[in-house]
C-alpha cells in the first residue's frame, strides 16, 4: 500500500468527511475535515499560534497560504480582507476540496483553492502566512521556500510558523543567508514551542541589508 501523508497529492486513505468546530475571528463555525489531510481532527497548534501572533493582512491583494490543509489560515484571511484574493495552495488535491467546501459553507467568494503549478506567474502576493509542511524534509521545504518568497511584492511580509523542536532557528538563519539583500527575518514571538518568523520584503531588494535577531 503506497505511504500517505498530508502532503501526498492523492491520498490513499479513506476520505472520512467529518465536521469539526473551528473559532474564526471571535465565532464559532463548522468546518468539514477528512482523513489524508494535515490535523483533521483540530485546528493544530501551530496554527493557532500563527492566527494569534500576527497582525491583520493587508485591506487587497493577493494573498497566499502556503500548504493550506482543510483551510483555517485561507478561511481568517479572506473574511478579515474580503476585497482581496486569496490563493490557497496545497500540492494534496483533498486538501483543496476541503478548502472549497468550507469557504462556500461560509460564504466566501474570494478564496482560489490550487495546486501550486495553477497560480498565475505573474502574481506577486501582498502577504503569504504559512505553517510550512516541515516533515517534507529540508531541501523540499527549502526549494518551496526559494520557490515562494521571492514573489513577495515589495515593502510586504510573510510570516511562518515552525516549532521550536523542528527547526525553527535553524530556519531562521538558513532565510537570512539564503535571499538577497533587500530581505530581512525576524523572530517576532515565541508561544506554546512554536517560533512566529517574519520575513520582509523591502522597497529597494537590491540595497537593503538582511539582518537575523
Amino acid at each position: 500500500m503506497p505511504s500517505d501523508h498530508y502532503f501526498s497529492a492523492s491520498p490513499a486513505s479513506g476520505e472520512n468527511l467529518r465536521t469539526i468546530r473551528f473559532r474564526l475571528l471571535g465565532r464559532d463555525v463548522d468546518v468539514t475535515t477528512a482523513n489524508g489531510v494535515f490535523s483533521p481532527d483540530r485546528l493544530d497548534a501551530g496554527t493557532d499560534v500563527l492566527l494569534s501572533h500576527t497582525p491583520p493582512p493587508p485591506a487587497g491583494g493577493n494573498f497566499l497560504d502556503l500548504g493550506c490543509g482543510w483551510g483555517p489560515i485561507s478561511l481568517t484571511l479572506a473574511t478579515q480582507s474580503p476585497h482581496a484574493t486569496v490563493w490557497a495552495v496545497d500540492v494534496n488535491e483533498r486538501a483543496l476540496d476541503l478548502v472549497r467546501r468550507n469557504a462556500a459553507a461560509l460564504g466566501l467568494d474570494n478564496i482560489t483553492a490550487v495546486t501550486p503549478d495553477a497560480v498565475p506567474a505573474d502574481l506577486a502576493f501582498r502577504t503569504i502566512r504559512s505553517n510550512p509542511p516541515i516533515r517534507v524534509g529540508k531541501h523540499i521545504l527549502h526549494d518551496m521556500l526559494e520557490q515562494w518568497i521571492p514573489r513577495l511584492d515589495e515593502r510586504s511580509d510573510a510570516w511562518f510558523v515552525v516549532s521550536r523542536n523542528l527547526g525553527s532557528d535553524s530556519l531562521q538563519r538558513w532565510i537570512a543567508t539564503s535571499f538577497p539583500r533587500g530581505y530581512s527575518v525576524f523572530r517576532t514571538a515565541t508561544a506554546r514551542g512554536y517560533r512566529v518568523l517574519k520575513v520582509r520584503r523591502h522597497g529597494s531588494p537590491a540595497t537593503e541589508p538582511i539582518a537575523l535577531t
